[in-house]
């Protein structure tokens, strides 16, 4: 068995110590054998999922962080045309919560969720994936007709 090293802040060894206690762990190493397991799971899963999505990336961030604004401003404008939407909220005196909607090839999707979530400075980061079908079609709204994107989830 291999051993492997992890630093974390008391405030982590805290949160993993009452999970421990309310889910009967007797020791450390289980517990985290078990949550990365899940964790691995749930990568499996988001990185099978190809072609046409739709996605939330939600992510936490301390806007203190030297240049981490315009690092996250960057990288959002060189990925426009993957964003539908994005909300952000400030939940503290020096951390704020990004939620983007994004819609287009799932690989591409993938590795713009990754640059955010690996800048310094964002603490929490999680995408969600859904499959869908994108069909570009003109049709008509009230008076008017125009050609645009309808994305239809998969079952």
């Amino acid at each position: 068995m291999e051993r492997i090293t992890i630093s974390v802040s008391d405030e982590f060894a805290a949160e993993l110590a009452a999970f421990m206690a309310s889910e009967r762990y007797d020791n450390r190493s289980e517990a985290v054998r078990d949550l990365a397991r899940l964790g691995l799971e749930r990568a499996r899963i988001d990185h099978s999922i190809s072609g046409d999505c739709v996605a939330t990336l939600s992510y936490v961030f301390n806007h203190h962080t030297r240049e981490l604004a315009k690092r996250l401003t960057d990288a959002h404008h060189e990925h426009h045309g993957q964003e539908v939407a994005t909300m952000h909220v400030h939940l503290d005196h020096d951390s704020c919560l990004e939620v983007a909607v994004l819609r287009g090839d799932a690989a591409k999707v993938r590795e713009f969720a990754k640059t955010v979530i690996a800048e310094r400075g964002v603490t929490h980061g999680q995408v969600s994936f859904v499959p869908v079908s994108i069909d570009v079609a003109a049709h008509t709204h009230g008076a008017a007709s125009r050609g645009h994107a309808h994305a239809h989830p998969k079952i």
